[in-house]
């Protein structure tokens, strides 16, 4: 895309949420998949949606990609129909599997959805972007999944678009690479562009998002920052190397929500670890003792997890 172009296309899109959705419910038959879901997210927001298997985050992202029409309520996208903004090319999204011939190289398949466009962004550019410029000529067949995942996020890019939609982006990626690739989400979020993603890598939107919206059965229970949604969850866990302690002993210590023993090693969750962590120190051989807030897995099962429902 044009510089020209891109100004253009920014001067048209409207200056307020760059996703909303207002009361939106979807069902098929009998079945509720979102259940009155209200959002919105700001332009430049890096968002990550999660979820258990089966939360409507699926229905809700296609809903807001415009592949399925909610049964009540309002989707917008920059003020628009999502359609309509996916339309002009404000909206591009990179899903896990699909989409890729095995038989072109990956400057081929690049260059032949850029065809697609009346404006797009140089080839060389958005493969330079998405960190595989170097291996252009390589087929499609002879890229490891990490590299078809950097080939997906470049034909997303082709468009410039305001709004990035990423589902499970960084499967089959190295470690440099996932790091290398939020690199590049963050860069492009600070120049405003908005990236709505769901990650099964929990530590990736606890580094990387701004904001975290948790669903459960269709609703969203939980939505915030990562530190507002760890502090949801009450309680901190307390790790100490006990050597030679009786199982049945694990009954006396106090003020436990759970309680494991592996080999030597107690890990302790509790309201209370300070009176936890006095007794072992007066009451066991503990040491190596180590006390940590809850992280944003903990948060995750705690607040959408059926088998823990009321024990928050």
């Amino acid at each position: 895309m044009t510089s020209a172009h891109a100004l253009q296309t920014q001067s048209r899109v409207s200056a307020g949420d760059a996703v909303r959705l207002t009361g939106v419910r979807k069902e098929f038959g009998s079945v509720v998949a979102v259940d009155g879901i209200d959002l919105s997210i700001e332009p430049g927001e890096i968002v990550a949606f999660l979820g258990p298997n089966g939360a409507g985050k699926t229905t809700t992202v296609d809903m807001i990609l415009g592949l399925s029409r909610p049964t009540s309520g309002k989707v917008d996208v920059f003020g628009m129909p999502p359609h309509a903004a996916i339309a002009r090319g404000l909206v591009s999204a990179v899903m896990q599997s699909g989409g890729l011939l095995p038989e072109l190289t990956v400057a081929e398949t690049v260059a032949l959805t850029a065809s697609l466009y009346a404006h797009a962004r140089p080839v060389d550019d958005v493969l330079d972007r998405a960190g595989i410029l170097d291996i252009s000529g390589r087929l499609v067949k002879k890229c490891s999944g990490g590299q078809q995942q950097r080939l997906r996020f470049a034909m997303a890019l082709l468009s410039d678009p305001r709004l990035l939609i990423l589902d499970e982006p960084t499967t089959g990626m190295d470690v440099e690479g996932r790091r290398d690739f939020w690199s590049a989400i963050r860069a492009d979020a600070d120049q405003g562009r908005t990236v709505l993603f769901a990650t099964h890598y929990l530590e990736e939107a606890d580094a990387y998002a701004d904001r975290i919206i948790l669903v459960r059965h269709g609703r969203i229970v939980a939505d915030g920052t990562t530190s507002e949604i760890k502090s949801m969850v009450a309680g901190r866990t307390l790790r100490a190397h006990i050597p030679n302690l009786d199982k049945q002993a694990l009954q006396s210590i106090p003020n436990c929500d759970s309680i494991e023993l592996n080999g030597d090693t107690l890990v302790a969750h509790s309201r209370d670890t300070d009176s936890v962590a006095r007794y072992l120190l007066t009451h066991t051989q503990a040491r190596d003792l180590e006390i940590i807030s809850r992280g944003l897995e903990d948060a995750f099962i705690a607040l959408t997890s059926d088998t823990t429902e009321g024990q928050l």
